[in-house]
């Protein structure tokens, strides 16, 4: 009897060592499955952070306040992301990422619904920041499924389908919310989200593989409330730059506190063994090239749907309606560039790809100041679908980069502090944009096309200092994903 049990743990132990480690490898449907569930996650997130900008003024009548106190509706959102975001890599290892992911659907689903039937200011608040918390552990722990579900060879599909709707979310909320409110109700750019939300929490729980760590440290307390509200400060800083909340006198102290803190935990975190945000991570080139160096580089694309929706509408005289169609057409440039991405990697590998899409990036940006009041609609959305094109070609480059080189037990630390990276530099793309605007519309505050055009040409400087970076790669970061082979690796 004892020879048959021995015999019978011996074949479970064999196949359970010759089953796939990956999800995707054990079940060919999951590399479609797990990438959508993932990719409705992102798009409500990244909807949620613009669907409501179009709908400030019909939000205000309805909570009988004013457009300027609802900027707080937003702000709110992004700050509780911020200060969510670093610790939900922990929460995955500590209670396993599936649950945490169908939680963190759940919370913002909630969230999302009493946002629709909120019936006062500061009940939509609370609830923004519910949504917040929902979001801020729904996308970081979304990547980390899907960097877990593929193997390295797999990895730019996966990426790829993480980061589009990342890229289209901020082109189509405003345009989706302008719709909803006019045709339907401000409170439907909360309530679309439900429906998606529940198939989410389906879907996770029904495929998604429950990924923890066997041995997790002690969650850091005192870590958390640095980097937390050292992120937090510096985000609401950013956001008063763009759009003005309080004093510049005071935005200037706010900016101040968030460095300090920030500092203050890089020294505290030398001294602890499991630091709520791992900075070690900086010392793997393909990580901090693809989220310092990547999201330098991001930072002076991102101002772009931000500066273009004002300049149709305000400097052309757009409806929003016209303007919104026009900025949706780069995400069909994002759809494009997804198949083409694994060819473009392995010819020509990733620093190619970096630097080319900064240059022509940059020249993008600067094309935009050459549009006029005359130029054909035609002209102007075939023009932003190729912007959407190299735009998508150096997210998605920067992001699956971050991720090629890192060993399995940095990758939940990987995601919560890349996701804190890739909130701020969509927040300092538009608070730069905002910022320079205000700067060259001086005291009269009278923005024309011609002011427009030199923000534009401007902000186009920014994608290029992010260059020195790129050329820091190597001939063997990232190959594995990439498959890139060059025959010079004379630099060692």
């Amino acid at each position: 009897m004892s020879w048959s049990i021995q015999a019978a743990c011996m074949t479970e132990l064999v196949t359970a060592l010759e089953q796939p480690q990956f999800a995707t490898e054990r079940d060919p449907r999951l590399r479609l499955i797990i990438p959508i569930i993932v990719a409705i996650a992102f798009l409500m997130e990244q909807l949620d952070s613009t669907i409501i900008t179009t709908a400030i003024p019909a939000i205000a009548r309805s909570l009988d306040t004013t457009p300027v106190r609802l900027n707080l509706a937003i702000t709110t959102y992004i700050l509780t992301l911020a200060v969510f975001i670093p610790v939900s890599g922990w929460f995955a290892d500590r209670f396993g990422a599936r649950r945490v992911f169908a939680l963190a659907l759940f919370t913002f689903t909630l969230g999302s619904a009493l946002c629709g039937i909120a019936s006062s200011f500061g009940m939509l608040l609370a609830m923004r920041a519910l949504q917040g918390l929902g979001g801020a552990m729904m996308t970081p722990v979304g990547r980390l499924i899907l960097l877990r579900s593929f193997p390295r060879s797999g990895l730019i599909t996966a990426m790829t389908y993480m980061t589009l709707p990342a890229i289209m979310g901020p082109v189509i909320g405003p345009l989706l919310g302008g719709l909803l409110t006019t045709y339907a109700s401000w409170r439907w750019i909360f309530y679309v989200n439900v429906p998606f939300g529940c198939l989410g929490i389906a879907a996770a729980l029904r495929f998604v593989d429950d990924f923890h760590e066997e041995a997790v440290q002690r969650f850091d307390f005192a870590g958390f409330l640095m980097v937390g509200c050292g992120v937090a400060l510096l985000q609401f800083g950013l956001e008063s730059i763009g759009r003005p909340i309080i004093p510049v006198s005071a935005t200037v102290l706010v900016l101040a506190a968030a460095v300090l803190l920030l500092l203050a935990f890089g020294r505290y975190a030398r001294r602890v063994v499991a630091p709520a945000v791992d900075l070690t991570l900086f010392r793997f080139r393909s990580f901090w090239v693809g989220t310092l160096a990547g999201g330098l580089c991001r930072v002076g694309l991102n101002g772009v749907p931000f500066l273009l929706p004002l300049m149709l509408q305000v400097g052309f005289g757009m409806s929003p309606v016209t303007s919104g169609s026009l900025t949706f057409v780069s995400s069909f440039g994002a759809l494009l560039i997804r198949p083409l991405l694994s060819p473009l990697l392995r010819r020509f590998g990733f620093n190619v790809v970096l630097i080319g899409s900064a240059l022509v990036g940059s020249a993008a940006v600067a094309g935009f100041a050459l549009i006029g009041a005359d130029t054909p609609h035609w002209m102007i959305g075939l023009y932003v679908f190729v912007f959407g094109i190299i735009r998508s070609a150096q997210f998605m480059t920067s992001n699956t980069l971050s991720y090629a080189d890192l060993p399995a037990d940095k990758l939940s630390r990987a995601t919560s502090l890349g996701g804190v990276l890739q909130q701020l530099s969509v927040s300092l793309g538009v608070s730069i944009a905002a910022m320079v605007l205000g700067l060259v519309a001086g005291e009269t505050h009278i923005v024309t096309p011609e002011r427009f055009h030199q923000v534009f040409l401007l902000t186009a400087i920014i994608p290029l200092l992010s260059i020195p970076g790129f050329l820091y790669l190597r001939a063997e970061d990232g190959v594995q994903v990439s498959g890139h082979v060059r025959k010079d690796n004379s630099r060692k």
